[in-house]
């Protein structure tokens, strides 16, 4: 995976999966514009970078509107020469169920994940199309996304949205060579702490650097952050030129194709349906085999138990 030559731009590069990405980018020869409200660790992300020898610069500002996108944009293009990768990766929480969640809560998320998928990937598309030698849109989407989850509504939205997105983009930009692509990544972060019982585990993988155990690699699709860097790396690179339009999910020791959306079941009536052969048919019918919702409780292995 040589991506020497190339330079891609990611957000929310300060910490977490961010940096992970950032810094396997740099590693396989990309230039990279880091991210980050967080100044300090944006500059440490640069400090790393830079120290083993890779190119790096921090641009210092909350992703969302257009000004930050087209900054960002214009300081790949100034300080390396062109921009070939745009990963869009920062994100907030503002958990809360339905009923308790603010307006405040719902927009503050749907600005930085959605809004700020948006506007970088239009800058970058922009500037690849100007370019006119392909170029790679890289949306970090979520199992939230895909599946629900308790408490995130404004999280799931947007990351249901973004898959959507990189569907279109893959129709819209593909004359370009532009790809596009949603990655839907599992791993220990900050985030995952606060699930009860991965917390334990986590924990104790950073206090003494035991790994985790395989039923949460393989089972749970859960390692640590560098696990995941691998697949941005691939739709980086060259060797990911036929791939678009999909969602891919990563995690520990699993990998995944997730499947788009389609019709599971259909029935017909002649003259159309109402409400009453709706409700009779439903059991026997379409509705005979419903789909699950919300992303599944970890299987913990009995022998795990007393130490979760």
């Amino acid at each position: 995976m040589d991506l020497s030559g190339k330079v891609a731009v990611v957000t929310g590069a300060g910490r977490g999966l961010g940096r992970a990405y950032a810094e396997a980018l740099a590693a396989a020869g990309a230039a990279v514009v880091v991210n980050d409200v967080d100044a300090d660790a944006a500059a440490q992300v640069v400090e790393a970078v830079t120290g083993d020898g890779g190119r790096a610069r921090s641009v210092v500002a909350p992703v969302g509107s257009a000004e930050v996108a087209d900054r960002l944009v214009a300081t790949a293009v100034k300080e390396f020469g062109r921009l070939d990768v745009m990963v869009t990766n920062a994100g907030i929480l503002r958990d809360r169920v339905l009923w308790k969640m603010s307006d405040d809560d719902f927009d503050a998320v749907i600005d930085v994940h959605l809004r700020g998928t948006f506007t970088c990937a239009r800058a970058a598309a922009i500037r690849m199309r100007e370019q006119g030698s392909g170029g790679r849109l890289i949306l970090i989407s979520s199992p939230a996304g895909q599946r629900g989850n308790f408490g995130q509504t404004n999280y799931a939205a947007a990351k249901a949205g973004i898959v959507a997105m990189a569907r279109t983009w893959a129709l819209e930009l593909a004359r370009a060579n532009i790809t596009v692509n949603a990655v839907v990544p599992v791993a220990a972060t900050e985030m995952t702490k606060t699930i009860p019982v991965f917390a334990p585990i986590i924990e104790e993988s950073e206090r003494t650097g035991k790994p985790f155990p395989g039923w949460l690699r393989r089972d749970e699709g859960l390692g640590t952050v560098e696990d995941v860097a691998g697949l941005v790396v691939f739709l980086a690179s060259d060797a990911s030129a036929e791939v678009t339009g999909q969602a891919i999910g990563i995690g520990g020791d699993r990998l995944a194709l997730w499947s788009h959306p389609g019709e599971k079941a259909v029935a017909f009536a002649d003259g159309g349906w109402t409400a009453g052969t709706i409700a009779a048919s439903w059991q026997s019918g379409v509705g005979a085999d419903p789909e699950t919702y919300g992303i599944p409780a970890p299987k913990v292995p009995a022998s795990d138990v007393q130490g979760v």
